[in-house]
């Protein structure tokens, strides 16, 4: 008898309710939205390198303009240069989290590919290149005084021991 009492009374409810009783009862729990990727600080180690640039070398002269950007949502970053001489290359810049670790993609109009790895670490944003190639290359990005980012490219033949500068330059926001 309480069996069906209890049957009867969940047969009313469900009458009484009308539709939206019956279609709660059977809609599944609200889910919890997901966080939204990469939105971790370490996603925001590399910003400092946005913007405009106009780049010149040590001496003054330009080098070329560079355009960074932040793309897919906030999870990298490209790049987009274009050289003085008439040179364009484009990059992929993106920090892997079970890694730990920032990897860029190089590209451009001469052939060269860098596939670079690193991290931020002592206010500098440092990729090398990984692997037994026998030419090393090292990227280091500091942010610097007045908005300014310096970027020195270097190579090692020996491994390391020593290192040859390739480019040094310094980025100036655009002003257009």
């Amino acid at each position: 008898m309480l069996a069906s009492t209890r049957i009867l009374a969940g047969v009313l409810a469900l009458t009484l309710g009308g539709a939206d009783a019956a279609s709660a009862a059977a809609d599944p729990p609200a889910q919890v939205p997901a966080a939204k990727p990469c939105t971790a600080p370490a996603y925001r180690q590399f910003d400092f390198w946005l913007g405009d640039w106009n780049v010149t070398t040590p001496d003054g002269k330009a080098a070329g303009h560079n355009r960074i950007t932040q793309i897919l949502g906030g999870c990298a970053l490209r790049e987009e240069w274009t050289g003085t001489s008439g040179t364009h290359g484009t990059s992929l810049n993106m920090f892997e989290p079970g890694a730990r670790k920032w990897r860029q993609t190089w590209v451009d109009d001469g052939g060269t590919m860098l596939l670079l790895t690193g991290e931020f670490k002592g206010g500098k944003m440092v990729l090398e290149s990984a692997g037994a190639a026998a030419v090393r290359q090292r990227i280091t990005w500091t942010p610097e005084a007045g908005g300014k980012v310096r970027q020195l490219w270097d190579s090692s033949s020996d491994g390391g021991k020593t290192w040859k500068v390739e480019f040094d330059g310094t980025y100036v926001k655009s002003k257009s």
